[in-house]
């Protein structure tokens, strides 16, 4: 009966290196996150360059930078998602897998990978989540015509809104 129990065991405890699959392919979409926002930026900057033609009027010139200002802030964004899948590969593989020896004393290992626990991943990501949503929101009020002062309205209460996420997302520090 002690045999059959340590065999149990030991599918067990094996049965965590699932978890590989979840580490493999967050490391790829991280990646490809990465890949897709750094292609961005290559268009950014071959659009700067019809930004600076003498032959554009104002209005012109004015929709150009309200679009690449956009443009920056949707590759901020993606880089941001990104940097979550790489957060979670990491998180997961150091919880369920193995600590990574590769990294053990570095001191920006111990900056990003200071996970002991799911509510430590869960707090980083959170928080990675959290910036993604004021890059959003960011996004979103470049785009709005403010055409009332109620609109002005809403847009103070969101950034007060966010201020105090902010805050207290500090604050728990």
């Amino acid at each position: 009966m002690k045999t059959l129990e340590q065999l149990f065991e030991r599918a067990l405890w094996s049965s965590r290196l699932v978890v590989l699959v979840a580490v493999i392919a967050s490391a790829l979409v991280g990646i490809g996150i990465f890949f897709v926002a750094s292609v961005d930026v290559l268009q950014i900057l071959g659009r700067l360059i019809a930004y600076a033609s003498p032959a554009l009027g104002e209005a012109q010139r004015d929709a150009i930078r309200a679009d690449l200002i956009a443009n920056v802030v949707e590759v901020v964004d993606g880089y941001l998602f990104g940097t979550i899948m790489l957060i979670f590969a990491l998180g997961l593989y150091e919880l369920f897998i193995s600590k990574i020896d590769f990294v053990e004393g570095s001191e920006l290992a111990a900056r990003v990978l200071l996970i002991q626990s799911l509510d430590d991943l869960k707090d980083r990501l959170a928080k990675v989540v959290l910036l993604i949503l004021v890059v959003k929101f960011f996004q979103y009020a470049l785009k709005l015509k403010y055409q009332t002062p109620t609109d002005l309205l809403m847009l103070a209460l969101g950034v007060l809104l966010i201020s105090g996420a902010l805050y207290l997302s500090h604050k728990s520090h």
